[in-house]
């Protein structure tokens, strides 16, 4: 069968992604590990961990290595994006260098703009249409550009900050392309499903080693992979609302989401909500956003007690309801489905606020 074929077919049936990019993080995976014992690339137990001993922490590695082999495939055949690929090569080149010397939040932030230029500006995947907020439709070019920068800076710290408990980051990276895959399945756009599903292959192999491997085989994500899992979703969020935003087959219509932007706001909540939240905490205690601390979601839930799989279970749990609340309500009134969901992040974490108060009041 001829190679071109091969990639009808595997457009055709974008689940065969997953098998590629699994079989190929498995084989990669053991490599991954010696490569980041015998270059010390570890990470040690510290004040803002819950681990014991050095555990490898370039799980990134093994994700990017995996996916090259889709996303090289669909480069040689015109259907990727050669800035697209730059900008995603850089962030995890720069989120590797960071697992290795640490670079400060500013410079990290540098990177990923240089990266977002790639994306945005060169491979053109942005935002264009406000769908109706504050009276607007299609946004000015310059308006464009800034929003969808601020969106993407957004998801890739917003993923990048959740990625603090074994399973989460790369769990939620699993259901939001699962999400996006089907739904660009079943309105024919079978390449970039064919994208989601090879990244839930390659995440499904990092899950299973870092909730599930012990010892000499556990493996954190380290910021090579979050970074470009944060890519990656804002690609695929990008993707989302412009293509609801324009026409779509009159039999693919029922798959449309008319209040796009705020059903994108509840697919990524977990993340989204917790880094305003976050921020806005730090802000007002006089301190920089860009600080490391142990105030996030996540933090406050292993304060109750809770091991790490409990904790993601719950999160990856809440994600899931939002991301049913976006299907059943996709035709609600945007601001409605907005409200809906933020009105239910405060009760939740003021609920968690509570708890945590009573159990260290307790103590």
């Amino acid at each position: 069968m001829h190679f071109f074929d091969f990639l009808n077919i595997a457009g055709k049936y974008p689940f065969i992604g997953t098998l590629v990019t699994f079989l190929a993080g498995l084989v990669l995976m053991p490599m991954v590990l010696r490569f980041a014992k015998r270059k010390n690339m570890v990470v040690r137990p510290n004040k803002r961990t819950s681990h014991n001993g050095a555990v490898p922490n370039i799980g990134g590695l093994d994700i990017f290595c995996s996916l090259l082999l889709v996303f090289i495939t669909l480069l040689m055949f015109n259907r990727l994006s050669m800035p697209f690929f730059i900008g995603f090569c850089l962030l995890f080149a720069i989120g590797f260098i960071d697992d290795r010397l640490i670079l400060s939040p500013y410079w990290k932030l540098l990177g990923e703009t240089i990266c977002a230029f790639f994306l945005i500006f060169l491979a053109d995947i942005r935002i264009t249409s406000l769908y109706g907020i504050f009276g607007i439709d299609e946004l000015p070019f310059w308006a464009s550009y800034l929003l969808s920068y601020f969106v993407y800076i957004t998801i890739v710290n917003a993923l990048n900050l959740i990625d603090g408990i074994d399973g989460l980051a790369s769990g939620l990276g699993i259901i939001y392309c699962l999400f996006f895959g089907f739904w660009f399945y079943l309105i024919g756009y079978e390449y970039n499903a064919l994208f989601c599903f090879s990244a839930v292959g390659s995440l499904f192999v990092f899950f299973l080693y870092n909730v599930f491997g012990r010892s000499s085989r556990k493996i954190f994500m380290g910021d090579s992979g979050s970074l470009i899992l944060g890519y990656l979703v804002t690609f695929f969020a990008f993707q989302f609302l412009d293509i609801n935003a324009n026409t779509l087959p009159h039999d693919k219509e029922v798959f449309r989401f008319l209040s796009a932007p705020a059903a994108l706001i509840c697919v990524l909540f977990i993340p989204l909500f917790d880094i305003v939240r976050v921020a806005l905490t730090r802000i007002k205690h006089g301190i920089s956003p860009l600080n490391a601390d142990r105030n996030h979601i996540h933090h406050l839930l292993l304060r109750l007690g809770l091991n790490h799989n409990q904790v993601t279970a719950i999160l990856l749990s809440i994600s899931l309801l939002f991301i049913a609340l976006a299907i059943f309500c996709k035709d609600v009134n945007m601001y409605v489905l907005i409200l809906i969901a933020l009105l239910s992040g405060i009760l939740l974490i003021f609920l968690l606020w509570r708890l945590v108060d009573k159990k260290e009041e307790n103590q």
